[in-house]
């Protein structure tokens, strides 16, 4: 790589690094606003799926800070601690937005559905395609180097994907809370701060991630004619 990626970097890592510091804030002030109902994001996750039928998704705590997920393939939602025995407007928010995939996930909601089945290229897409290019690059073989942004464009492909499935889910969040009892509309505006705000950690994944395809295509010369320092 030469000086040039890091300026292809640069607004993406600039993006990401303020996105996860205002995540983190508003995640931190809305954790000690505690939510009028006293349920905690386990409980109000499950209310918000039981309101829609839902009641055959596990609900398990899982270690670490934010790294709240839902697992599609065991119909699994994985909350933090903070957010799994938290009842506050964030930990509420966080439970209700993973609970809102697995409501995509019931309704087999298109953009999910093709997010997971990108999984596995993605994942291979962005550990063996910056091999492929820099090893490409640095013996000439131009074809590598192509084949390295082609398989690097699944983890583009993922990233952009996610954008709708993560907005989605927090919007069903949003309006569910309020219909299920859990928070009133006056603390789903709060608690929707924290999924703005985290919505943005993935706005500037997918910059990065565009970015970096603009770049290897240009080492590649399919963007503007190969570059060879």
């Amino acid at each position: 790589m030469d000086s040039t990626w890091f300026l292809y970097m640069i607004p993406g890592l600039v993006l990401g690094g303020i996105a996860a510091l205002v995540t983190k804030t508003t995640f931190m002030r809305y954790s000690r606003v505690a939510a009028s109902s006293g349920l905690t994001g386990a409980q109000a996750a499950a209310q918000m799926l039981a309101s829609q039928g839902i009641t055959d998704v596990r609900i398990e705590p899982v270690r670490g800070f934010l790294s709240d997920h839902y697992d599609p393939m065991h119909r699994t939602l994985r909350l933090s601690p903070d957010v799994y025995g938290g009842s506050s407007l964030s930990a509420i928010g966080v439970a209700c937005h993973e609970a809102g995939h697995a409501l995509q996930h019931a309704a087999s909601y298109a953009p999910l559905m093709l997010r997971t089945a990108l999984v596995p290229a993605a994942n291979i897409g962005s550990n063996l395609a910056v091999w492929l290019i820099m090893i490409g690059g640095a013996l000439g073989m131009v074809g590598m180097m192509k084949i390295g942004v082609i398989v690097f464009s699944a983890a583009v492909a993922f990233a952009l994907i996610t954008l709708p499935v993560e907005w989605d889910a927090s919007a069903r969040a949003k309006r569910l809370m309020v219909t299920a009892g859990i928070v009133s509309s006056v603390e789903s505006a709060s608690a929707g701060r924290v999924l703005n705000a985290a919505f943005m950690t993935y706005v500037a994944a997918a910059v990065t991630a565009v970015l970096q395809l603009i770049y290897f295509m240009m080492r590649a010369g399919l963007l503007g004619g190969r570059r060879n320092d």
